[in-house]
């Protein structure tokens, strides 16, 4: 009789006796950018061996390399990839978004297997271009947002794609970010730069400026040079599930509204919607033409009309999918989703499997676990590249349609060739520039200007932010 063995931890959701990995089965990890969400996918990566740790603040990566005390600690990865290239498997990547790209390519040019934090990438171009130097490379990768990997996510696909809600042409998802300061003007209060930060090295690629809290350690999301807002921080997170489920792809058109944008900080609030063409039907399920709609800063979709009075739209952060019929209502990554069908409540039938990610048997995170998996067994992680790459063009690309909206118009989108194909060389775009503050300087008088309005070319302005230039020395 034969038997088949199948190991405890390849089902989701089971008791699993964890066992101690031999030193040959640990992979040899490096950290880049570990003060704050790399110290934590470290931490649920700790099973392996954690050899080199570097950061450009080590009072801000203090408790990091407090943990892993026989690690070697850097300031530039340039460096530490020079001296330990030949010890280490695989890099963990959080720095602030503009840096991304450049950490990563080189990682990937060395052979190197890749965990890089959300967004993936600072610009739709390094999106492409991470995506295309993976599959060139063939080293492992994953995208850090980590609900890819939770069992919720697999529920909503399955309950979509069995075609339980109908068609789907409409879908809203919203977040209460940004919970930072953001659509301010530059900071010109001085302050001395900590001993502790190398500022050359957090600067990288972005145009130079003075030291200021105000860009580290943390406030540098909602930054344009540095961040990428609150869609950049919680769109990898929250549209991944219609990403997935619905096999978006690439939008054919973008739009955006928004409260004040300006030109060196992501405004408060804003308003973005795409249009994505239909896809090929599955089995159970057709693709139609689907337009999404994204809130942040606080917006929200208006509440269905026929949703019972007691069903959370949970505002700080959801998902709603609109089908032909039925609606779905969830939380991020699809946590505790609810389907209505005529202002009731209904269980959906799924007639699709798509399987779980499972948990280790070593313990530590499961997204950050399935990367280690697949960097020893060479298979392709939740959310590697070639998923994350394209599902990243479109997170960034709602901020460049906040940047053009004074061209008052819907914007056309050739994803082949990353062009928008309705703007004009002649066209004008308008912003906000907020005059300079200091907190130590109060206004004297009301008919003091804080604002100017200023002018740019639409059309180079547009592939600048699609594509930037590196400064610095800095290149891909």
């Amino acid at each position: 009789m034969a038997l088949t063995i199948v190991p405890e931890y390849t089902v989701a959701g089971v008791n699993r006796k964890k066992k101690k990995p031999a030193p040959s089965d640990k992979l040899n990890i490096a950290g880049i950018g570990v003060g704050s969400k790399g110290g934590v996918n470290i931490r649920n990566m700790s099973s392996q061996n954690i050899v080199a740790l570097c950061d450009c603040d080590f009072a801000y990566a203090a408790e990091t390399f407090k943990a892993y005390p026989n690690a070697k600690q850097f300031k530039d990865f340039r460096v530490m990839f020079d001296q330990m290239g030949k010890d280490i498997d695989a890099v963990v990547i959080a720095t602030p978004d503009h840096t991304h790209a450049m950490i990563a390519a080189a990682a990937m040019k060395l052979g190197k297997n890749v965990y890089l934090q959300k967004p993936l990438t600072h610009s739709i171009y390094e999106s492409r271009y991470l995506t295309n130097l993976a599959k060139q490379t063939g080293v492992v990768t994953q995208m850090g947002n980590e609900g890819h990997s939770n069992d919720t996510v697999y529920e909503v696909a399955e309950i979509i794609q069995s075609g339980c809600l109908g068609d789907i042409r409409e879908v809203h998802v919203w977040t209460n970010r940004p919970i930072w300061r953001q659509a301010m003007p530059k900071p010109v209060k001085e302050v001395a730069t900590p001993e502790t930060l190398d500022w050359n090295l957090f600067i990288g690629p972005a145009p130079m400026r003075p030291y200021s809290p105000e860009y580290h350690p943390w406030i540098w999301r909602g930054w344009w040079d540095f961040g990428t807002g609150a869609l950049g921080d919680m769109g990898c997170h929250l549209l991944d599930v219609p990403n997935f489920a619905l096999k978006l792809g690439a939008p054919i058109a973008f739009q955006a509204s928004s409260s004040l944008v300006n030109s060196e900080s992501a405004p408060v609030a804003s308003k973005v919607t795409y249009k994505f063409p239909a896809r090929e039907n599955l089995p159970y399920c057709a693709m139609p033409e689907v337009v999404l709609t994204w809130y942040d800063g606080g917006l929200m979709p208006a509440r269905p009309f026929d949703l019972p009075n007691d069903t959370k739209m949970y505002p700080g952060g959801g998902v709603m999918f609109v089908g032909s019929k039925g609606t779905l209502i969830s939380e991020a990554y699809g946590e505790h989703w609810k389907t209505f069908r005529n202002g009731e409540e209904f269980k959906p039938v799924t007639k699709v499997n798509l399987g779980r990610i499972a948990d280790s048997p070593l313990g530590g995170g499961r997204h950050e676990m399935n990367f280690v998996e697949c960097c020893k067994n060479k298979k392709k992680a939740a959310s590697d590249f070639s998923y994350a790459g394209p599902f990243n063009e479109m997170v960034v690309m709602g901020n460049l349609a906040v940047r053009l909206q004074s061209l008052e118009r819907t914007l056309l989108w050739d994803s082949e060739n990353m062009k928008v194909t309705n703007i004009g060389s002649d066209d004008k775009i308008r912003t906000t520039e907020l005059l300079p503050y200091s907190s130590d300087v109060i206004s004297k008088s009301v008919d003091d200007k804080s604002r100017k309005s200023i002018e740019w070319n639409a059309l180079e302005k547009c592939d600048e932010w699609i594509k930037p230039t590196y400064l610095n020395g800095w290149t891909l």
